[in-house]
This record gives C-alpha cells, sequence and structure tokens, in this order.
C-alpha cells in the first residue's frame, strides 16, 4: 500500500510540477506579494538538499529522482547515495536529466575517495555538513583539516565549504567557532554554504554575514522560520528571502531545505515553487 501510494503521489506531482514550470513568471505564490519586477533565480541555480527526501530516497531512489525532476528541478545536492555506488548513482541523475553540483561530505576519511567519487558525479561544490566540539583547539584543528582538504579538492576543480547550524555563532571559550572557521582557513579555497534559518535562529543577520565573509558565502540553504522559532517550508514563514537575496547578489545555489519534512515531496514542490516565482 505504501508504494502504491507513493508512486500515485509521484504522477500527482508530476502535473503539479509541470504546471508551475510552465506558468512561470505569470504566477505569484502568497506572500510574493504578486511582484513581476526585479531579478529572478534562473533555474539552474535552484537546488534541493536531498537529505530532505532522505526517507523516501532509502525506499525509491529512481523514483524520488524522477519525482524532483518532474516538479522542475534541474539540480541538487547529495547527502550519500542511498547503497549505490557513485557511479551507479550518477547513472540515475542522468536518466532525470538532474546534475548534483553538490554534496554533504565529512572529511575524516578518505580525502582522495571523496575527491574521485565527487568527480564521478559532477559536483561543483562540497561542504562539511556537521562539527560541533567544547574548544578552541577543536575548532582550530576541524579548521585546519578543512583548508588542508581543501585545497585537495582545489586542485581537482571543486570547492569545499562549510554548512553551519546555530551553535557555531554561540561563543566558546569567548570566540565564536565560525570566527575561527572563517578567520583559521583560506578564503581561497574554503567557501561558505550559509543556512539562512539557522543563522536567523541564532539571531545572525544573514546579509551582514553575507558581506563580512564576503566572497566567500557561494550557496545558501533556504528553508525558512515561523516567527515561534520552528521550522517551515521555504515561502510559508517570516523569514524575508526577498530582501536577503536582493542585498546578497554574488549566491552561485539557492538549495531548498527541511531537516525534517511531514511531506518531503511537498517542500521540494512548494519550495522550487517559491523560488521559481520569487522576484527581488
Amino acid at each position: 500500500m505504501g508504494e502504491q501510494r507513493f508512486i500515485s503521489r509521484r504522477s500527482m506531482l508530476r502535473g503539479a510540477g509541470a504546471a508551475a514550470v510552465a506558468v512561470g513568471a505569470a504566477v505569484a505564490v502568497p506572500g510574493v506579494a504578486g511582484a513581476t519586477f526585479g531579478r529572478r533565480i534562473p533555474v539552474q541555480k535552484i537546488s534541493v538538499q536531498l537529505y530532505t527526501l532522505r526517507s523516501l530516497l532509502e525506499k525509491d531512489a529512481p523514483g524520488t529522482l524522477e519525482a524532483l525532476a518532474d516538479i522542475g528541478y534541474r539540480s541538487v545536492e547529495m547527502a550519500g547515495t542511498y547503497g549505490y555506488s557513485a557511479a551507479e548513482f550518477r547513472k540515475l541523475l542522468d536518466r532525470n536529466h538532474l546534475r548534483a553540483t553538490s554534496t554533504h561530505v565529512g572529511i575524516d576519511g578518505d580525502v582522495d575517495k571523496l575527491i574521485a567519487d565527487a568527480k564521478t558525479l559532477g559536483h561543483t561544490y562540497a561542504a562539511v555538513p556537521y562539527a560541533k566540539y567544547p574548544t578552541v583547539a577543536e575548532w582550530k584543528a576541524l579548521a585546519a583539516r578543512l583548508d588542508k582538504a581543501a585545497r585537495a579538492f582545489h586542485r581537482a576543480g571543486i570547492k569545499l565549504g562549510y554548512h553551519n547550524h546555530d551553535h557555531e555563532f554561540v561563543p566558546v571559550e569567548g570566540v565564536r567557532p565560525y570566527d575561527i572557521l572563517t578567520r583559521e582557513t583560506d578564503r581561497r579555497f574554503v567557501h561558505l554554504e550559509l543556512d539562512l534559518f539557522w543563522a536567523v535562529h541564532a539571531g545572525v543577520d544573514p546579509v551582514r554575514l553575507y558581506w563580512e565573509n564576503f566572497p566567500r558565502v557561494l550557496q545558501y540553504h533556504v528553508k525558512d522560520r515561523t516567527p515561534d522559532g520552528q521550522m517551515t517550508n521555504p515561502g510559508t514563514g517570516a523569514i524575508d528571502f526577498r530582501k536577503i537575496f536582493r542585498a546578497t547578489p554574488t549566491i552561485r545555489e539557492y538549495i531548498v531545505e527541511h531537516d525534517n519534512p511531514t511531506d518531503p515531496l511537498e517542500t521540494a514542490r512548494v519550495g522550487f515553487t517559491y523560488l521559481r516565482n520569487l522576484r527581488f
């Protein structure tokens, strides 16, 4: 019954995704105020973090990728291959005309293997998704490992960066871990993937953070936040994405994400439609 429900859901989204792409700029979404002026995010810069859809990918990776393509996505950010080899997962992506432009990786293992897989999958970017330490020394050690790994990725033509949560903005021994990571790494090699929900949740102004670290912020994780601090689908909360995007013009990827969605495909659909129709 579960598989039948998923297939039915996928078929429904195929029609909804096609309709969203067809209407394009003519359709306004709630919260966008029907604006028809300003810049628009090109479809190739709109992505989705596959971690959002992990429960579906674990059961049916081919069907889930097909559903994302039907919604209108042309790019995804990976977080594992769900039992497939890098080459096998690349074939699934190619079959659905999807590019895995980015990925989340840990760098404490075989970096050469990570780079080889990244090249097979066609990544342009990679990011360390999470780290948390109680001392400045440990954060500095991470920065050193990140900087070293980023240089190796750079030689392979791939940019390696860091993805934040909120705790990186809470001082450890009087210093914010985020400042340690940015000061102790070379901006030529280590970029920043800024998670807008977690930055706002930490009380940090994303625009100010962008300019303080210019031009290192290349990717945004676009997930929204309700006034009482709950995570919600892009465009359905209180974060002023239009204001942020207008003030930060050099972002290369806008990645839809939700850490624990109740309906992963609905999150993907809502996020794509919101970003595709937003003017700023």
